[in-house]
């Protein structure tokens, strides 16, 4: 029987150098590094991320999120010549978007503020924790207009410009939807997964749209105070035939990232099987959760205190996981979005 702790959040800190935190992606994008733990003998080995074919087998299922991240921040100036950041959150219809303002006291509901002269937007509502709804008014196709007038929504850590805006995109990203990129998917190359596929691997690809949550702090001292925040997520006919196929068969389904896991999991019955179906999930995982589905995780490193290392350490343990994070701070691995990833089976 496993025993329920009531964790803290300071429970899964750990100390990390600043020059540790990736400010650029690695060229090419599967030359980062790769930590490969093995959890039945506790083993860890040093690799290249190129070097996961080793260690994926014919008939195991990867699991890709195929979100896309939008240009979704931009600038707007106010009648009298403020200056607002604007954060794209959520879409509702063709005009409408759920944003965040910096600063929020400008956008009063009726404000009406211009990004550019093809696009200008209108207040109409605001939400309970502070986001803006408004409505945007444009002459042409939005999304070209969004390429023109915004930038990647990097995370804060982040202090370089981008110089490719693509790098934050995965190369298999189609669906666009997405404030934060799922980061551990950023490493594979097309190459790279013909590769696999040649070998056996098979390809399960799903949608969860990553929203800002994913940087928002644990604030809470118990970790089970915290409220998630929620996502939207889509599997189809074809990716739960293909998991729920491996899982009868006792194949492996490793996750692409964190944002596949919530995926997976928030629908997966006790056999660890899915149904195409969509919608939000607020799930939060955390020790001494057991995964139904996911049996192995590709995921980067996370920052401590979140709520990303605290889903992780479902698969190894608290201290396992805090002991292979310290391995990794020793061995000078490169952190968060755009650092290396690890390999977790």
């Amino acid at each position: 029987m496993i025993e329920k702790v009531q964790y803290k959040k300071n429970d899964f800190y750990y100390e990390l150098p600043e020059e540790q935190i990736a400010q650029t992606p690695a060229t090419p994008r599967d030359s980062s590094r790769l930590l490969v733990y093995d959890r039945k003998t506790k083993q860890a080995q040093n690799k290249i991320f190129r070097d996961i074919e080793e260690f994926l087998n014919a008939g195991d299922v990867l699991v890709l999120n195929k979100t896309k991240v939008l240009p979704a921040r931009m600038y707007a100036t106010t009648k009298n010549g403020g200056k607002v950041e604007v954060l794209l959150l959520k879409r509702y219809d063709l005009q409408t978007w759920e944003v965040l303002m910096k600063p929020g006291k400008k956008g009063k509901i009726g404000a009406v503020m211009t990004v550019s002269d093809k696009l200008s937007l209108t207040v109409k509502d605001i939400t309970d924790s502070g986001e803006r709804i408004v409505e945007f008014s444009f002459d042409g196709v939005f999304e070209d207009i969004l390429r023109e007038v915004g930038t990647m929504p990097l995370p804060p850590y982040i202090k370089e410009k981008l110089a490719d805006q693509s790098r934050y995109n995965t190369v298999y990203s189609q669906i666009n939807g997405s404030a934060a990129a799922p980061t551990a998917g950023l490493h594979f190359t097309p190459e790279l997964l013909e590769r696999l596929k040649n070998k056996g691997v098979q390809i399960a690809e799903v949608v969860l749209h990553v929203g800002l949550g994913t940087f928002r702090p644990v604030s809470e001292e118990i970790i089970t105070d915290h409220k998630m925040h929620s996502e939207e997520y889509e599997i189809d006919d074809q990716a739960a035939q293909i998991i729920n196929s491996a899982k009868r068969e006792g194949r492996r389904v490793i996750a692409v990232g964190t944002t596949s896991v919530r995926t997976l999991e928030s629908v997966a019955d006790e056999n660890g099987e899915v149904q195409a179906c969509k919608g939000n999930t607020e799930i939060f995982l955390y020790p001494p959760y057991q995964m139904k589905c996911v049996d192995g995780l590709i995921t980067n490193f996370h920052l401590p205190e979140s709520t990303l290392i605290m889903l992780v350490a479902c698969l190894t343990g608290r201290e396992e996981i805090l002991g292979l994070y310290r391995y990794a701070v020793e061995e000078k691995y490169r952190f968060f979005s755009f650092g290396d990833a690890c390999l977790i089976l």
